[in-house]
């Protein structure tokens, strides 16, 4: 993959240096293609552009731009489609992305508002999933870390002779327990002690802040209780933040039925089913994802460029949101074929994102 993106930079860097007259005639085709979804010819262009150009001027640039790797021809006769490259260099270079208007700003905060505060922190990313699912006419899709669920109560109960269930009570209604190893024959009442000690640090801290605030005092735990306790404490928190990550991630997809909506061909119907099948593949949904964590703002996925959508011809659009202390706890985003309108969709789901991690915090 990495040597994949770096051959794209690489073309990108060099199709910098385009010319400002076919910088124009590629953008105005880029535009008409995703307003579309057709191949755009030359008489289209022609009649778009600021600066008169005959349809035999343009065709010289479009041929130009097809040798560049920038756009391809469907059909011998017919126009031009944009490549991936092409794409990206669209999004990268020439884009203008717009600005949500008052009113539609308006509208995500009335409906975020609107979420009901007493269900579960997951049910109110699937509404805001749906939401953004509705606003942008394709599927919308959330990954929320469990890790960084706050706390309310956590409890630590035998059920049998070597295990333990620990269970974990969120501010937010919540209910999860996971099963751990216990030293056979560990009296119930450790399991009290463990549980009341922790049940007095715990309350609005997350299972790593918890972890971090009693990292460096195991000493002092055995000093209030004993070595037993602090191994339970120590195998209880380990089972929550060592996963592996699909027990700590909850993912979330709305909306599928606006992609079955928008396809025009049987192709893009195999490409839809295509796109089903990888969003059921969970855990490269999970890892794609994740890759959106690693930086601020809106990260934008086309086609190839990645492993999951490379069969199905899909681009994801997805941003990180934050909690109070501004640590990024999800992405959200909205996923469709790879002719979306880019300019409008950056801003919905960046704004979205925003008005989520003001309701979550």
């Amino acid at each position: 993959n990495r040597r994949v993106m770096k051959s794209i930079d690489d073309r990108l860097s060099e199709l910098s240096v385009l010319d400002t007259r076919s910088r124009d005639i590629f953008r105005r085709l880029v535009e008409t293609f995703l307003e579309t979804g057709g191949p755009v010819g030359s008489r289209t262009i022609s009649r778009h552009l600021p600066v008169g150009l005959s349809p035999a001027s343009i065709r010289n640039v479009m041929s130009d731009l097809e040798q560049a790797g920038l756009v391809y021809s469907p059909h011998t006769s017919a126009g031009r489609m944009p490549t991936e490259t092409g794409l990206r260099f669209f999004v990268d270079a020439l884009m203008e992305v717009g600005r949500l208007t008052s009113t539609e700003r308006a509208q995500i905060d009335a409906q975020i508002a609107g979420l009901n505060r007493e269900k579960t922190t997951d049910d109110i990313l699937a509404d805001a999933t749906n939401l953004l699912s509705g606003l942008s006419s394709c599927a919308g899709l959330v990954l929320s870390s469990k890790a960084n669920t706050r706390m309310r109560h956590i409890e630590f109960v035998s059920i049998s002779a070597s295990k333990a269930l620990v269970i974990i009570v969120s501010e937010d209604g919540s209910v999860e327990n996971r099963t751990i190893e216990i030293p056979r024959g560990l009296p119930a009442s450790t399991l009290t002690e463990v549980s009341n000690f922790l049940n007095s640090r715990c309350q609005g801290l997350s299972i790593g802040e918890l972890k971090e605030q009693l990292g460096g005092q195991l000493q002092l735990v055995e000093q209030e209780l004993d070595t037993l306790a602090a191994r339970v404490i120590e195998a209880g928190l380990a089972v929550w933040s060592d996963d592996d990550g699909n027990g700590k991630r909850s993912l979330i997809v709305r909306g599928r039925s606006h992609l079955i909506d928008e396809a025009a061909h049987v192709d893009d119907i195999d490409r839809i089913r295509k796109l089903f099948d990888d969003l059921e593949n969970k855990k490269e949904v999970m890892n794609l994802l994740g890759l959106a964590e690693g930086g601020e703002g809106v990260r934008i996925f086309i086609g190839s460029e990645t492993k999951l959508f490379s069969l199905s011809g899909s681009s994801l659009v997805v941003a990180p949101y934050h909690d109070a202390k501004d640590n990024i706890i999800g992405v959200l985003g909205v996923v469709g074929p790879t002719r979306l309108n880019y300019s409008r969709i950056v801003p919905m789901v960046d704004y979205t994102a925003q008005a989520i991690g003001r309701l979550i915090s």
